[in-house]
This record gives C-alpha cells, sequence and structure tokens, in this order.
C-alpha cells in the first residue's frame, strides 16, 4: 500500500533557470512525509508517529523538470525496508506533466534523552509494514 500525499509548488519555488531547484524536491518530500506521519494520523485520531527521527540518507533521481509554479504535486510514498532503529522510504513526485522525481530517505528514530538511534517500538514497526513493498 501507498500513502498518497501532497506538495505544493510554490511559484517563489522557481530558480533562475525557470524551473523548482533541486533541493527544493527535497522539501516537497519533507512536507508530504509529515503529512504521512503526523498531520494524517491526527486527522484520522491517531497519535502522530516518529516525531523524534532524522533523516540519515536521502538520494533523488530527477526525472521531468517542473516548470510552473502554483499547483500540487502528488507524492506517493512507501516504505522498502524496515531494520532495528531505521527505516527507508522511497516516494515518486507526480503531476499531470508525468513522473518528476524518485527520491529515496532513510529515517533514523532517535532517543530524545540519549540524542543516539533507538529501536523502533512494535506500534512503529506494525504501522510502516502496512505501507511495505519492494524497491522501486
Amino acid at each position: 500500500m501507498r500513502f498518497q500525499g501532497k506538495a505544493h509548488v510554490r511559484w517563489d519555488d522557481l530558480d533562475a533557470f525557470g524551473h523548482v531547484n533541486n533541493a527544493t524536491y527535497l522539501t516537497y518530500a519533507q512536507e508530504a512525509r509529515s503529512d504521512f506521519l503526523w498531520f494524517d494520523r491526527v486527522r484520522n485520531g491517531f497519535e502522530p508517529m516518529l516525531n523524534d527521527m532524522v533523516v540519515g540518507r536521502t538520494e533523488c533521481d530527477y526525472l521531468l523538470p517542473i516548470v510552473l509554479g502554483s499547483f500540487d504535486l502528488r507524492v506517493d510514498m512507501w516504505i522498502t525496508n524496515i531494520g532495528n532503529s531505521s527505516f527507508t522510504m522511497e516516494y515518486e513526485l507526480i503531476s499531470k506533466a508525468g513522473l518528476h522525481a524518485r527520491i529515496k530517505t532513510v529515517q533514523v528514530a532517535v532517543s530524545m534523552e540519549t540524542k543516539k538511534s533507538r529501536p523502533l517500538s512494535s506500534a512503529e514497526r506494525e504501522f510502516l509494514t502496512q505501507y511495505l513493498e519492494a524497491a522501486v
């Protein structure tokens, strides 16, 4: 199963070349990830999850430039690996123009007391497992 989020492309995301700057794609992934793990859960009566995590790794394949602003991208997200204290998420940024990017992040759960990685809880694993798919 995939979570479908969205990210808004703002006019000021466009750079001097007339397309969205590469770093902004990661902001779109972050906004969609926040919805997936926090806001959507709250809207549906659940506790937010994994607010104590950091990004340990990011990869992005830029496939099609985004050359317009003021519209929403669809951001499909799923989990491709669940480790002891981390998990890997993949994302596809999509608009009517096509598939703009594939992104992969490794999220690491962190203990707020020690500021070091911590094991994922059984509730976190159960939630993430619902979205587990093979890597693209």
